[in-house]
Order: structure tokens, then sequence, then C-alpha cells
């Protein structure tokens, strides 16, 4: 049975903003060295898919890079990670519309492969898990569509698409982020846990019924569109993933997952021989630590830590911390390059300087920060400015940004 992974890589995450103004959403990088396109790529190739395509649009240009660099599979083993960026062509002058439009508009690359069965993911969720399991299920309930779910609370489930199943696991029925109290009490599921079953944005497709649901019809998105109408015509079910799952679709989930990754034993870990995460091999020296304190911390490679104490910190690769530096519930996602000095009066050399207290922020690549820097979220207004953001109580330093010595945020 031929099986192929189609990745969803072409939102332009307008709720990530400013992290996404530069790159897409899949592009940005996660856990001070990976990016979040490494999941689910990472998820394919562990259970034995190895033709995979990205479809990409926005701003792809770094994503392209990080693939192109990262994804090199030998000629014995037939397999690619395969860009499809949007294009023109005779039958379609415009840019994809929406998750469902987008593998429309690539059916004729997809085709090619001639599989039999399709996993299509999102690009910007962080999870483990073994596809070989969810086929297995798909193929021994002939299902047409089977769809990853995620038990939810009741508040979780107003922000995601719930679906009702019935007692063989076959959907009956989905609604997309119900905020109606009575349509809420109609979708729940007593006998699982936490009572509601969030779609997870993963789907497993006979290939034939994706090509005619695509085909057939207009509809753009397959939450909204696809997967509602196929409820209605063919056999779909759910697959009940009980695992760790994040959609990393806001500043405040994005920080939130990355600190929790730092933690003594969080749910989600990389430390997984089994079943590892991959991403781009570079050439960077050890990292050195020198008179630092350090408490739950993820330290990337090719940092020099002189602070005084980061704690509850992700350290992203080349990050240069300087002396009396505190640092605390931060992620930091490091520079492309070493600089120790600008020789420019007034612009420090990337990194943090000295004497800085820095708390609850995310410090985009690239950034230079003089000395005695103050960063600290207050209260839970959002501000906007050309040098940073506060979004959900956190401060997000831009990409490249030059915070001169004494500047307080």
């Amino acid at each position: 049975m031929k099986i192929i992974g189609v990745v969803l890589g072409g939102g332009a995450g307008r709720r990530l903003k400013p992290l996404t103004s530069q790159r897409s959403k899949p592009a940005v990088p996660l856990a001070g060295r990976y990016r979040l396109v490494d999941i689910p790529i990472s998820n394919c190739i562990n259970s034995d898919i190895k033709e995979i395509y990205l479809l990409t649009q926005y701003n792809s240009a770094s994503l392209h890079r990080h693939v192109q660099a990262t994804y090199n599979f030998d000629e014995f083993s037939n397999g690619f990670v395969r860009l499809l960026a949007a294009e023109q062509t005779p039958e379609s002058g415009v840019w994809f519309q929406g998750t469902a439009d987008a593998v429309r508009q690539s059916l004729v690359h997809i085709k090619n492969s001639k599989p039999d069965l399709v996993v299509v993911l999102s690009g910007d969720q962080l999870y483990r898990i073994d596809f070989r399991k969810v086929i297995e299920e798909h193929i021994v309930r002939r299902a047409d569509i089977t769809v990853c779910t995620k038990p939810v609370a009741r508040s979780e489930a107003v922000n995601l698409g719930v679906m009702k199943i019935d007692e063989t696991h076959k959907i009956v029925r989905f609604v997309e982020k119900p905020q109606d109290p009575s349509v809420l009490d109609e979708m729940a599921v007593p006998y699982i846990q936490n009572n509601y079953l969030a779609s997870m944005g993963i789907y497993v497709f006979n290939a034939g019924i994706l090509e005619s649901l695509l085909q057939d019809g207009d509809g753009i998105d397959f939450g909204h569109h696809i997967i509602p109408e196929a409820i209605e015509k063919h056999e779909v079910y759910s697959y009940i993933f009980d695992g760790y799952w994040k959609d990393i679709g806001t500043i405040g989930t994005f920080w939130e997952a990355n600190i929790a990754l730092a933690m003594t034993l969080p749910e989600f870990t990389f430390y997984d021989g089994d079943a590892p995460i991959f991403t781009r091999r570079r050439s960077v020296p050890p990292t050195k630590v020198f008179q630092c304190w350090l408490n739950e911390c993820m330290v990337s490679e090719g940092c020099i830590l002189n602070a005084e104490r980061i704690e509850r910190t992700v350290v992203g690769l080349r990050s240069v911390i300087q002396q009396g530096t505190i640092i605390q519930k931060c992620v930091i996602m490091g520079n492309d390059y070493y600089e120790f000095t600008t020789g420019i009066q007034g612009i420090p050399p990337l990194g943090i300087g000295r004497n800085c207290k820095i708390t609850k922020a995310i410090i985009d690549k690239n950034v230079r920060i003089g000395d005695n820097v103050t960063i600290s979220p207050r209260g839970k207004e959002e501000i906007e400015t050309e040098l940073y953001s506060i979004k959900d109580g956190i401060v997000v330093i831009k990409n490249g940004t030059v915070l001169p010595d004494n500047t307080v945020i």
C-alpha cells in the first residue's frame, strides 16, 4: 500500500505575529534549534511515510532554506520532502485560498506518487504520533476518511472543531468552534475523558475519496467545508489520540509550549530515541558557561553564557549573554552568526548585554540588546511598536531589533 504525507505549510500565521512577519508559521524556531515544520515531517518519517509533499505560500523563503538543508534522502531510500509552492497554472491563477484549496491546486503533483492513502497534516502543531496505528484503524474500519481527534475539556472545545461519534467511533456530526451552550451539550461524548473530541487537523484519506471531494466541490478548507460535507456522504471515523498535542497558534501558546519543554518532566520531550525529531545539522562549537546559575533551561549549541542567572528559559543557537544579567521564563531564539563587536558607537553586538533583567519575553533571532536593559510585561494590555510587541502578557522583541543601553520595556 502506497502512503504519502501532505504537510500544509502556507498559512500566514497572523495570530503569531510578529514572529511570522518575516517567515511562515512552520518556519518559526522551536525549542532553541528546531523549526515547527520539523514536527510533522519527523512524525511522517518515524511512521515510515517517506514521500512527503510540503505545500508553501506565505513568506516561504526561510522555510524552503531549512527544508532543503535538512531533509536530503539518499538515492536508495526512494524518499523525499518535495516543496510545492503556490503557482499560477492554466487551471488556476490565484493563491491558495485555504487548506483544502491548497491540496486541490497541488493534486496534479500529488497524484504522480500514485498513492492509496494520503495523510494530510498541519505544519504548526507540537505532538508525537505513530501514523501506522492510525492507518491500521483506518483499514480495519474500512474508512474512507479518518480524523485524528483529541479529548478536550468544555472550555477548550469552544475554540476548536468538535466531533460527535457513535459507539463504533464513526463521526456523525461536526461543529466548528461551537459557542451555543445547547450545541455544546449535544456534542458531548460522555464515555471519553473530558467529554469532547476536538479535531487535531490531521486526516487520513483514501486517495480516490480525497480527489473526488476536492474536484467535485469548491470548499476551500478541510475543517469548515470538506469534513462536514464528507460526513454526510462517506465513512468518516475518529482516531482518538490520548498523547500530548498542542496547537501553537498564538504568542501565548507558543511561549507556554516552549517554557514547558524546559521542565524536568515535560509532557512532550525531544529526548525520545525511538521517535526522534529531526532538524538541520549545524557545524557550531559546544556551549560555554561561566559562573552562570542555570535552572530548568534548554540550552542549544554554540552559546556563550556569562549571565548571573537563567531560569525556566529556552536558549537558542549561538546565544551570547553577558555578565550580571538575569533572565526568567524567556524564549531566546539565538543568532545566525557570531558578532562580538559592531565597531559602531551605541550599537551593541548580537546577544544580550550586561546587567539586564528580562522576564516573560520572546527574543527573536539576531537581536542586539545593550547593557542595563529591563524587559518585563505589565498587565494584559496589547502593544505594537516598531521594536517590540506585547501579546498575551508576553513581550516579543522583533527579529533584528537593536535595543540601546538602559532601555526599559
